[in-house]
């Protein structure tokens, strides 16, 4: 093999393998000298590559972890696989990594083969996720296209759908997709409006990058997670929820997703949570009953109401069993 920079390339794919090669094999692999495998293995370090030197008889090369993160190389097999975990990683809004998945996912699909496109495609049609239905899924080739449109900065145009149902044609400059835990959320200025809105990501169909370039204007807050917030805001109403709760504020912080917020320590038995959410009161309600441990909710009061008849209704669902029959 005298092409160089293919031989480096096949040279780290073999070494990106978990095992120790000797250099006899690896020469051997390529149809090279030892030689010429001691100095392609020098010209990897030279890019960053850690390649590990051990001596001795049963001595090699193998790829160690490093202070930075070179790039992979990926065979077929691997890349599949990796596309397909990421976009079920980007699609259901795991909780914190789903916007490094998106990243990641495009990334990754804008490189791929047309081959590859294909398989991946073909497996997530073929299969579906069992998923916890607190929040609404997306495609992840929606999530795809805008990441690379922001990034890229492309002006994006798709179909929208309004909560009222109404079918909207959207042309914006993407800023930023954002997370809130239970949905994923663009956030763009708005060429045909004229400011800056936010969008579900959910609702969205028919996204593609028009290739119009644009400059990044400026965002009317300091990050896009900012601006989200307030948007949140202003379109429903917020509660303070204050809830204490029969269980320590560890074992309830691990139970409660990060966008609800972290409940205080009242002693080594008890906590309190105290939030504004802007949550509908029927999936906070669901939230706290999933924690495994006794609560009482001093606030607000549609919350309380909300609790008492939804636990009527599960006792109704729950009749007493019948006593034994009488003789």
């Amino acid at each position: 093999m005298t092409d160089t920079p293919a031989r480096l390339l096949n040279l780290l794919s073999l070494l990106q393998t978990p095992r120790e090669w000797p250099g006899s094999e690896l020469a051997e692999r390529l149809g090279v000298t030892t030689r010429t495998i001691r100095r392609d293995v020098e010209r990897l370090r030279d890019l960053g590559y850690p390649v590990q030197a051990t001596m001795g008889a049963i001595g090699g090369y193998r790829l160690a972890a490093g202070a930075a993160m070179p790039p992979l190389v990926l065979d077929d097999e691997e890349a599949v696989a990796i596309a397909v975990g990421l976009r079920a990683g980007a699609g259901h809004a795991v909780e914190g990594i789903e916007e490094a998945s998106v990243r990641a996912l495009a990334k990754l699909e804008q490189v791929l083969p047309s081959r590859l496109r294909h398989r991946v495609a073909a497996l997530q049609a073929a299969t579906v996720p069992l998923t916890r239905g607190d929040g609404a899924t997306v495609d992840p080739r929606t999530l795809t296209v805008m990441a690379s449109a922001a990034t890229g900065q492309e002006r994006l145009r798709f179909a929208y759908r309004k909560g009222d149902g109404t079918e909207t044609q959207r042309l914006v400059e993407p800023h930023r997709l954002v997370s809130t835990g239970r949905r994923w959320y663009l956030v763009a200025y708005d060429i045909d409006r004229g400011d800056w809105r936010t969008f579900r990501v959910d609702r969205v169909s028919e996204p593609f990058a028009t290739g119009a370039r644009f400059v990044q204007r400026e965002l009317p807050a300091a990050d896009a997670a900012e601006f989200m917030s307030r948007s949140l805001a202003r379109l429903q109403p917020t509660y303070r929820v204050v809830v204490d709760l029969e269980a320590p504020a560890a074992f309830v912080a691990a139970r409660l997703p990060r966008a609800i917020g972290s409940p205080a320590t009242i002693d080594e038995r008890r906590c309190r949570l105290d939030i504004t959410t802007a949550d509908s009161l029927e999936w906070v309600a669901f939230r706290l009953a999933l924690l495994d441990c006794e609560f009482r909710v001093h606030e607000p009061r549609e919350l309380i109401e909300h609790l008492r008849e939804l636990g009527a209704r599960i006792s109704r669902a729950a009749p007493a069993e019948p006593g034994p029959a009488g003789g």
